[in-house]
């Protein structure tokens, strides 16, 4: 028997579909639209990449029945059995036991963790229950995915108050009992189920108590009571997980990420889970309860929680975070879709995404800001407008999808003709938003969604190639905005920093709140665009002139900025300086692919592993997941919101590493749509001895081996082999198209040593030297590489050692065992500026939006002296 249950809170189901909402307050939304396009093979049900490897994925064997690893932290009146994994810590008897299970009578607590970060609805097995005659017994669960708020009461989904409200759990009879569809949890390490002492609700009123809380769940702020509450005995506890519903088996990953470096394959792995948990059924969307309300007019009480808000058509989509927000936010999408391709390629999920943004495009051609529940109150973004078109632009590349391109094309050009439309005579973007991704100081003539503009146009040329449209005269204005746009940039130079600043106005160069962010700096080495302009500086920003002397020092380059960001860490990783007191996984992940744009893999390689290593090892993290943001200092407090307890610590926008490992240093780029083309430009880093991984696409399976070796030739003097002191690197690159008859075209090298071919499969070896990186030699696989250690595995799991290579000359390449790896620089953490944290959170919270500390309600936590 298995039963379901809902709490006293007033749930209100929203079903939203695309454009077209069932509640009267929506009125006016876009119409349904036919989903056309390329339909998706379904997911495999096993990995297209079994191997070691295997180890870092996450996911679990049986997504549908998950249980705790162990216990973590029990009081009061619950017996847990030796057996069952007490570790010997006996707690006080409950009133009846000896029968084995979890024995709970009134003032009982247990904290149950799981080994990773997951998400689900969860399910007990009741094998006993004593309720007094009153029918039924009421247990309390509290979810968290940090340790620093595992206790009983739960971490945060709201932002009206510092902590969710604990969920009731009724239990009534022997059985499995369920939490209720609308109450799955998007992301939890912790559960902590207790069987609180009570009062009737007008002893509550009695006592005057206010919290919320208090008055529908009749919390206490002691730990005793007269009252008796009966007892449950809990044979097992289970979750449920309903994230990811495209994959029967979560662990059926169709990429794979291996490397010499265990920190480095668990942060991939780490950005893939993150992006399986934050893929849902769209049935489960919206954590925002209180956004919701616009739309649904929901009375539920603050602090509740639930997720039965339909935020896309269809049967998966990906969105923003695990726990919350749980909605569609297109700014996480440049970083999240490469990740998602390469790791589980659930392009459905993200095409589902995509489809309710332009379904719900505003009449002028803009785009909202989010997906349901917003984009029906004129919520709007001029960045994340624009992530919506990058976010097409990766969709197609790595889908295939041409013919849902085809269908949005028009739709595509409206929203970009807005936002060409807000480029001024200063030659930059005027932002009309403030809105971004949370950071201040958004306005004027911004820097970072000037260099996305120039990035979306640069794509949009592509894109209209891939669709064969004639865009002859679109691009002709195009080409000349790209132009106007690196000379609008240069009036953001500040030689002084040797970085661009914020905008033309006080966050500018001279301005009194001067600030060169992280966020638009990356954007400018990403686009790719000129900065040779940058060198003969405007008289100042505003000005119509240009001064008559060009900058002693020259224009910038891509790797001086690289440099000057670099210049900026802490001992937790890359400061958000336009957000004061943050660390941004988000804004550092368009960190990586502008150091990888200047041709620095390895700073980026070194901020993946100071960063997000940090997001792994660090203390209040999950060790699985990656967190939404953190403080300079460390602590997980992202600076967004004045709540700790409220950072999403499984966000997609974090899982930048993912893709930029695959696609930056494994250096598997498509060139074109679903992996019809493909350019191989390889890096090994100094921070590895050996890497490996691929992907599929709908079209092809590319695999990509990389290893350093040492070249040892025969000494007739010796009549042994010896070490020349040649080093190399071995690239080996395998591709195989997924249809017969079918052709992929690849590239192998760098911009200056590239050499291409076509192939129906196979693979083919390359050789570089360290002393003449400018030339790329190609060995003929079959005939030059043999076993080291005779008719070993050239695939199993030591292939790097067990590999040789035989060279013309008669020497041979074998895997170099002495090679040293760099050290880590130290740097000091990060110091907090108090005032500007409060200043911050001064900001006053829309109107209506009352925020409750919950001062009143003892016992939120353990105490474990954080």
């Amino acid at each position: 028997m298995v039963l379901s249950f809902s709490t006293p809170w007033a749930v209100v189901q929203l079903v939203v579909v695309l454009g077209l909402v069932s509640s009267a307050a929506a009125a006016g939304g876009a119409a349904v639209r036919r989903q056309g396009g390329y339909q998706h093979p379904p997911l495999p049900d096993k990995t297209l990449w079994p191997g070691p490897w295997e180890a870092y994925i996450a996911a679990p064997e049986n997504k549908s029945h998950i249980e705790p690893a162990r216990f973590w932290k029990a009081r009061g009146n619950i017996t847990v059995p030796l057996a069952h994994g007490g570790g010997g810590n006996l707690f006080e008897e409950g009133k009846e036991g000896g029968k084995g299970g979890l024995l709970f009578g009134a003032g009982g607590v247990l904290t149950l963790e799981f080994d990773e970060n997951i998400a689900g609805r969860v399910c007990l097995d009741v094998s006993g229950i004593g309720s007094n005659g009153k029918g039924v017994v009421v247990l309390q669960l509290a979810y968290s995915e940090s340790s620093w708020f595992a206790g009983p009461v739960p971490d945060a989904t709201t932002d009206r108050q510092e902590r969710d409200l604990p969920l009731d759990f009724e239990v009534s009879g022997e059985g499995t009992v369920c939490v209720g569809k609308e109450f799955v949890r998007g992301a939890f390490k912790y559960l902590t189920i207790s069987l609180p002492y009570r009062r009737k609700q007008e002893e509550n009123e009695e006592k005057g108590w206010k919290g919320m809380g208090q008055k529908v769940l009749g919390m206490m702020t002691g730990t005793t009571s007269t009252r008796d509450e009966g007892w449950v005995r809990i044979a097992s506890v289970w979750v449920n997980c309903t994230a990811f519903p495209s994959q029967k088996n979560g662990r059926a990953y169709t990429g794979y990420f291996y490397s010499s470096n265990d920190l480095l394959n668990r942060i991939w792995y780490a950005g893939a889970w993150t992006l399986q948990l934050s893929t849902l059924d769209p049935k489960e969307g919206s954590a925002l309860i209180d956004y919701n309300r616009l739309i649904d007019h929901n009375k539920s009480p603050i602090g509740s929680w639930y997720s039965n808000f339909t935020i896309s058509n269809g049967s998966a989509v990906t969105t923003d975070g695990a726990k919350r927000d749980r909605m569609v936010w297109p700014g996480d999408m440049y970083i999240a879709v490469p990740g998602i391709a390469v790791s589980t390629n659930d392009m459905d999920a993200v095409r589902n995404a995509l489809e309710v943004l332009y379904a719900n495009q505003y009449a002028d051609g803009s785009l909202p800001y989010a997906g349901p529940p917003m984009g029906f109150h004129g919520e709007f973004s001029d960045t994340y407008h624009l992530h919506t078109l990058l976010g097409t632009y990766n969709y197609v590349l790595f889908s295939d999808d041409l013919n849902w391109l085809r269908d949005r094309w028009d739709e595509y050009l409206r929203a970009l003709r807005v936002s060409i439309s807000k480029v001024d005579e200063l030659g930059l973007l005027h932002v009309s938003s403030t809105a971004d991704w949370l950071r201040p100081g958004m306005t004027g003539h911004n820097l970072e969604a000037t260099a996305i503009l120039y990035t979306v146009l640069s794509k949009t040329k592509v894109l209209a190639e891939w669709i064969d449209v004639d865009v002859s005269e679109d691009i002709k204005e195009w080409d000349a905005l790209q132009k106007t746009l690196e000379e609008g940039l240069a009036r953001l130079y500040c030689p002084d920093t040797g970085l661009f600043s914020d905008n033309v106005g006080r966050r500018g160069f001279g301005g009194d709140e001067r600030v060169d962010p992280q966020d638009g700096n990356s954007w400018a080495l990403i686009s790719k665009m000129n900065l040779s302009s940058s060198g003969l500086p405007w008289k100042d920003p505003k000005s119509d002139h240009r001064s008559r002397h060009p900058l002693p020092e020259g224009p910038p380059t891509p790797r001086n900025i690289s440099a000057n960001l670099r210049s900026r860490w802490t001992a937790f990783g890359a400061p958000a300086t336009e957000f004061p007191n943050v660390i941004s996984p988000f804004a550092s992940g368009f960190e990586l692919l502008a150091h990888c744009a200047a041709d620095e893999i390895d700073v980026a390689v070194e901020l993946m592993l100071l960063e997000w290593g940090y997001l792994l090892k660090g203390d209040g993290f999950t060790g699985s997941t990656l967190a939404e943001g953190f403080r300079v200092d460390g602590h997980p407090q992202y600076p967004a919101y004045w709540s700790t307890a409220r950072n999403s610590q499984a966000h997609g926008w974090s899982s930048g590493p993912t893709g930029v490992l695959t696609g930056e240093v494994l250096g598997i780029e498509l060139t074109l749509p679903g992996g019809r083309g493909v350019w191989i430009h390889h890096h090994m880093t100094k921070w590895l001895r050996w890497m490996r991984g691929g992907y599929a696409t709908d079209s092809a399976r590319i695999e990509v081996k990389e290893w350093r070796c040492a070249e040892w030739a025969f000494d007739a003097t010796t009549g042994t082999k010896q070490d020349t002191g040649g080093r190399a690197v071995i690239l080996e690159v395998i591709v195989t198209p997924v249809r017969s008859a079918q052709s992929i075209t690849v590239r192998v090298g760098d911009a200056f040593t590239a050499q291409e071919y076509t192939t129906s499969g196979g693979t083919t070896l390359w050789v570089t030297w360290e002393d003449d990186k400018t030339t790329l030699q190609r060995i003929d696989f079959t005939a030059k590489v043999t076993a080291r250690h005779g008719g070993g595995d050239l695939d199993g799991e030591d292939w790097f050692n067990n590999t040789v290579v035989n060279l013309d000359n008669g020497s041979e390449l074998v895997y170099d065992e002495d090679f040293v790896l760099p050290d880590m620089e130290h740097r000091a953490p990060g110091m907090v500026d108090w005032d500007a944290m409060e200043l911050h959170f001064k900001t006053p919270p829309p109107e209506g939006w009352k925020i409750d500390r919950l001062k009143e309600v003892g016992n939120m936590d353990w105490d474990i002296g954080k």
